[in-house]
C-alpha cells in the first residue's frame, strides 16, 4: 500500500553561511515573503522559515560542508529537499522498508516530537517525510508544534559514533 501523502509542506534550501542574511532579505524584501518569527532553533544551522501564505514555507538552511546531522555521504537533512506530510510516520517507514526503500531516520533534529525520514527518488532529489501537525510549515499548525516543542528538550546535534 503507497503512503498517504496530504500535503506539501516546505522546500529546503541549503547555502553557504555566509550568504544566509542576503538571502533572508532577498525572500523577504524582494519576493514580499514573511519570515515565521518562530523558527526552531536548529543548532548549527542558521536560517530562516519563510511563509507562503497558510500552508506552505520555504526553509532557507545555511551550512558549509556536510551538516552535523548528516548520516553519511549522501545522507545530510540541511540538503535541497522538498518535504511532505503524511497521515502516519510509522506507517510511511514500514511501507519505505516493504518495497526496499533506502531512507534515513531523523528524530528531535528539528524540534523535539518531529521524527524525519529522508529518501531519494529515482533521480536523486532528496524528499523529508513527516507527521502531519508536528511541524511548523502551516500557520494552522504552530500552536500544536509548538506545545510538542515545548513538551520535549532542545534540539542538539547527535554525538559522534
Amino acid at each position: 500500500m503507497a503512503i498517504e501523502v496530504l500535503e506539501l509542506h516546505h522546500h529546503g534550501l541549503r547555502m553557504p553561511l555566509s550568504l544566509v542574511e542576503a538571502m533572508g532579505a532577498f525572500y523577504r524584501d524582494v519576493l514580499g515573503l514573511d519570515a515565521d518569527a518562530g523558527r526552531w532553533h536548529i543548532p548549527g544551522v542558521p536560517g530562516f522559515f519563510l511563509d507562503l501564505g497558510n500552508d506552505c514555507q520555504i526553509h532557507l538552511l545555511g551550512n558549509d560542508g556536510v551538516s552535523p546531522y548528516a548520516q553519511g555521504a549522501d545522507q545530510d537533512p540541511v540538503d535541497n529537499h522538498v518535504a511532505l506530510a503524511v497521515r502516519d510516520i510509522a506507517q510511511a517507514e514500514t511501507e519505505l522498508l516493504r518495497q526496499g526503500i533506502a531512507h534515513w531516520r531523523q528524530a528531535n533534529v528539528a524540534a523535539p516530537e518531529l521524527t524525519q525520514l529522508f529518501l531519494r527518488d529515482p533521480a536523486g532529489h532528496l524528499i523529508e517525510l513527516h507527521q502531519i501537525g508536528h511541524c511548523r510549515c502551516k500557520a494552522s499548525d504552530r500552536a500544536r508544534a509548538d506545545a510538542l516543542a515545548a513538551a520535549g528538550a532542545q534540539a542538539s546535534p547527535p554525538a559522534p559514533n
